[in-house]
Formats: structure tokens, C-alpha cells, sequence
């Protein structure tokens, strides 16, 4: 046995990323706020953004409160760490806890092997 206990294999079903505590990081972060399983989490020198089975950060949303065209690289520049399949859409970006979720997405067959 580890000396951290028993291992729990399966899965949290969650997902998130780490944004920076700046201004842009504080307009995404109140986009996602009040979402469906969304959790956002405030702390001196970042903010999480955690959700439950997926997430959905809608650049056209955020562009529209944040006042500029919002886009992936602007995305990255904020965010310094995530957990969770991520996939970059030019409009969007996802999170998801499963990686049989992200199927369609990253090219992930989901069919056993013959």
C-alpha cells in the first residue's frame, strides 16, 4: 500500500484551468461565473475556473465582455495550467474531464481493437 493510502482509479469527472489574477483573467473568470457546474475559486495569485464533466469558454461571450476580439492566444496568455482533455476551436475552447468525451475532437476512436 502507498504510504498516501489506497489509489481511487476512477475518474473525478471534473476539469479546470488556472487563470492568471489580472484583469483579463477577472472578466473570464465572470463569464464563467453562475454557469452550470462551474466553480470559480479567487486566490491572491490566481483564479480557478473547475467544472463537472465539461466546460465551455465561448470567445464570442468573453469578447463581448471584456470590450476586444478575445481569442485562443489571448486564452493561453491567461491560463498557466488546466487538467482535463483542452481543445482549441478558433471561436471556442473546452475542457473534459473524460477523454472518451473529447472522442469527436481529438481523434480518439472509442472502438476495442479486433
Amino acid at each position: 500500500m502507498s504510504a498516501f493510502g489506497a489509489a481511487n482509479p476512477t475518474s473525478s469527472n471534473m476539469c479546470g484551468v488556472t487563470l492568471m489574477n489580472n484583469q483579463n483573467g477577472h472578466v473570464v473568470a465572470d463569464v464563467m461565473r453562475g454557469k452550470s457546474g462551474v466553480t470559480v475559486s479567487e486566490y491572491p495569485s490566481m483564479i480557478r475556473v473547475d467544472g463537472e464533466g465539461k466546460i465551455e469558454f465561448d470567445f464570442d461571450e468573453i469578447s463581448e465582455a471584456i470590450g476586444f476580439e478575445f481569442g485562443p492566444a489571448d486564452f493561453e496568455e491567461i491560463m498557466s495550467t488546466h487538467y482535463g482533455r483542452m481543445v482549441h476551436l478558433d471561436d471556442r475552447t473546452f475542457l473534459f474531464a473524460n477523454p472518451e468525451d473529447a472522442a469527436e475532437y481529438i481523434d480518439f476512436d472509442l472502438r476495442p481493437i479486433q
